[in-house]
């Protein structure tokens, strides 16, 4: 039963983490208006304008990559019933493959790049677990 509960938390951190990641991301040019002219809904639209991008219009996409993990990580250490701190850095883990993939799809600034998987994935998965299991 254990390992049914355990493997259902990490398939609900994943599912909500992600909607969470998608959701900000959907709404992030609404937030910040992307530069004139660049097509944010496709992949080549944003590899065509991304050099147009300032420092601004990186952060809610950090804050999106940030909060579907630190979600994720939460309802995971939540659910889990055993080994609830490596289930959380797995949802890290699996989030910062995911970040990885993006660094090698679009070709953001290199700052951008190294702080977004350096800060926005373990470390939030790993905060996630302390405050979910702080008073235990």
């Amino acid at each position: 039963m254990n390992i049914l509960k355990n493997t259902l938390a990490v398939l609900v951190g994943l599912t909500i983490g992600s909607l969470i990641n998608g959701a900000i991301i959907s709404i992030s040019s609404i937030v910040i208006a992307p530069p004139e002219g660049v097509d944010v809904n496709t992949v080549e639209g944003l590899k065509a304008g991304i050099h147009l991008f300032e420092p601004k219009h990186f952060l809610v996409p950090f804050i999106a990559h940030a909060m579907g993990t630190f979600v994720g990580a939460i309802l995971t250490t939540i659910i889990a019933v055993t080994h609830k701190l490596k289930f959380a850095l797995a949802i890290g883990i699996i989030f910062l493959i995911a970040g990885i993939v993006n660094v090698i799809m679009l070709p953001a600034p290199v700052w951008f790049n190294i702080s977004d998987l350096l800060l926005a994935y373990i470390p939030t998965a790993f905060l996630a677990y302390k405050l979910t299991n702080k008073n235990k």
